[in-house]
């Protein structure tokens, strides 16, 4: 089994590629902890980044590398591979899908408590899966969550091109200076932020942008058809409830303004099913629910958004819908903040300020009266004071 894994390893180490990698991520793996995880949606380049990983490191010796959902693996124990492995001087074992192997959690566990000196890499597409795993490994494992390609991250990888990783304040305080400088030294900037809209989260762009979004659409159907119902024991009929909410978010053109009531009764679900779907949805990626901002925050969400514009573009194309630009701008904002809120005055509140989203000619009259808001346009650059170019927030540490 040994030399089998080690044969294949040879092939996906060779063909990785190290001219752009995501430092972030690979600290975490190199980190002295012996036992890290990474999870996220499928097409994030969680693969890619565990075998620069050991590429980087490691002789091809020190190292085992292998998916979890290779024929020859599923029906094996990774508990004797990893003791072959062990005994044969290894050093580092990283397993990819790992949300593929029954009871992963529970061989992992014995792994790491038999082999004090292995250290243990995994990697894990279903996060419905990977993060309500009934196995305690908190106090053992590193959890890191793989987000999407930034727009920054985007311009290296499609193009070579070095942008700034800018903090909240930066962006506040100096955008004009930052718009207009980064505008004219990239002639195309604005036109490729436009491009990363629709086909720039996930690496899988760089083989295949015609397929990008065909691509996307399934990986979100098997989160729908094969994550969620084979960790939350729903039934498969009630899959058709995920796709209508889709669908409603799609046709709807416009951010959704959730009303419960109504939507129960369209989906022909109860309350409590219709909260328990939303936060499934929410925890897959798929959806990003809005919360009203107030002394007092609501549990229910105000209004929800896809998880990033690609989704919201790919469904829309699937589903022959035009998609709104205004949305598409909302998407994009608030995909750049882990925590955001939808506001009465403006559009969103982020770390305390207001913000209005609009196009170049947006105006600021319903933000006028508070200090601490910024109008955020979809354009190349601006200069005025407190109106951002929106494709900044894309080179926005997050």
């Amino acid at each position: 089994m040994i030399r089998y894994i080690q044969n294949k390893q040879i092939r996906n180490i060779k063909a990785v590629d190290l001219k752009f990698s995501r430092e972030l991520y690979l600290s975490k793996l190199t980190s002295s902890n012996r036992l890290v995880g990474l999870v996220g949606q499928r097409g994030v380049g969680k693969t890619t980044l565990l075998l620069q990983y050991l590429k980087l490191n490691f002789k091809p010796s020190d190292y085992l590398y292998f998916s979890a959902d290779d024929v020859y693996i599923i029906n094996s124990s990774i508990y004797d591979i990893a003791d072959e492995f062990v005994r044969l001087g290894g050093k580092v074992i990283v397993i990819d899908e790992i949300h593929k192997y029954q009871n992963w959690a529970n061989e992992i566990k014995s792994i790491y408590d038999s082999f004090p000196d292995l250290l243990i890499r995994f990697s894990g597409s279903s996060m419905l899966n990977i993060l309500s795993e009934k196995f305690d490994l908190s106090r053992r494992c590193v959890i890191s969550y793989v987000m999407p390609l930034s727009f920054r991250e985007f311009m290296k990888l499609s193009l070579d091109i070095d942008l700034p990783l800018l903090s909240f304040e930066e962006i506040l305080k100096k955008h004009n200076e930052l718009s207009s400088n980064l505008a004219l030294e990239h002639p195309t900037l604005y036109k490729n932020f436009l491009r990363y809209l629709q086909i720039g989260y996930y690496p899988f762009f760089v083989e295949d942008e015609i397929e990008y979004k065909n691509k996307l659409f399934n990986a979100c159907e098997k989160i729908i058809n094969e994550d969620i119902p084979s960790l939350n024991k729903i039934d498969y009929t009630h899959l058709n409830i995920f796709k209508k909410f889709i669908a409603k978010l799609i046709y709807a053109k416009v951010p959704f303004k959730v009303n419960i009531a109504e939507l129960c009764r369209e989906l022909e679900v109860s309350h409590p099913t219709l909260a328990t779907y939303l936060e499934i949805l929410h925890r897959s990626k798929l959806i990003r629910p809005i919360k009203k901002y107030s002394n007092n925050i609501s549990k229910k969400p105000e209004k929800l958004l896809f998880g990033n514009t690609n989704l919201l573009y790919t469904f829309a194309d699937e589903f022959g819908v035009e998609v709104d630009v205004g949305t598409a701008r909302e998407t994009f904002f608030a995909s750049q903040f882990e925590t955001i809120y939808y506001s009465d005055i403006g559009d969103f509140v982020a770390n305390e300020t207001v913000f209005e989203i609009g196009g170049k000619n947006k105006k600021f009259t319903q933000i006028k009266d508070n200090p601490n808001s910024y109008l955020v346009v979809d354009t190349d650059y601006t200069m005025e004071k407190n109106k951002i170019a929106l494709w900044l927030f894309g080179l926005m540490q997050r």
